[in-house]
């Protein structure tokens, strides 16, 4: 992942909500793409993250239909909301405590009815524990892009935010990515690669060299980046947007 320094100056950063075209954010192939590759950088423990990944859903359906002859590509990559975070994790009452103090009540009834919109509904009361995601992160990243991660993704996704699963539990990383496909013994092999998850570590660090402060983030065919959790139609105009970007070159 990199970023060509002329870019820093127009797209980022972008605050939620915010959107720019991005003339390459990873070098562009030389002939052009018959597919459309979508780049979204995003943490397992936030839930605008998951309400994004809803509308992203709805928003492939909808270019099935607009464009059949589109073969979008799905990449998920690293952010942590806490970077910082031990790898205990923490109390889940202190974190958000601390985080959002007397609004909290307020943002989550927000974000659960929002989830309500698109499907999620979020059992924020279940949560008892705030995990460190980077062995969580590392999972998704050997995950084979496609159908693979995405079961990976969505695992993690149901595992915490509906079922208040810990994150920081082995037994419990394990039986999340053993839902999705992969062999428990890879998946403990995995818990214990420290190299693997210093690459994690380093794939978060460049996303913010990037200057991605928040997430979701999507990036269409490496030319548009849309900050937030947009709705669908939204999404769709950015693919439509990078499509044309990438005919017009």
């Amino acid at each position: 992942m990199c970023l060509i320094k002329s870019l820093a100056m127009v797209l980022f950063p972008l605050s939620i909500g915010d959107r720019a075209t991005v003339g390459a954010l990873w070098q562009k192939p030389s002939t052009p793409m018959k597919t459309l590759t979508i780049d979204v950088v995003s943490d397992v423990v936030c839930p605008w993250c998951y309400i994004g990944k809803r509308r992203l859903e709805r928003a492939l359906a909808l270019l099935s239909i607009q464009h059949p002859d589109v073969d979008p590509e799905v990449h998920w990559h690293t952010f942590q909301l806490n970077p910082d975070m031990a790898p205990e994790g923490m109390a889940r009452a202190d974190y958000v405590s601390n985080k959002f103090g007397d609004e909290a009540t307020a943002i989550y009834d927000r974000v659960a009815g929002v989830g309500k919109e698109v499907g999620i509904p979020f059992a924020f009361d279940k949560i008892s524990r705030q995990p460190n995601t980077v062995v969580a992160h590392s999972l998704i990243a050997v995950s084979e892009p496609g159908m693979q991660q995405d079961a990976m993704v969505e695992a993690f996704f149901k595992a915490y935010f509906l079922e208040g699963k810990d994150l920081t539990e082995a037994s419990v990383l394990m039986d999340i990515a053993e839902s999705a496909g992969m062999d428990r013994a890879v998946a403990e092999a995995h818990l214990q690669n420290s190299a693997l998850h210093s690459q994690t570590i380093d794939s978060d660090k460049a996303a913010r060299e990037m200057g991605i402060t928040g997430v979701p983030f999507f990036i269409f065919n490496r030319q548009v980046g849309l900050s937030g959790a947009h709705e669908a139609e939204t999404l769709l105009q950015g693919m439509e947007e990078a499509m044309n970007a990438a005919t017009d070159d």
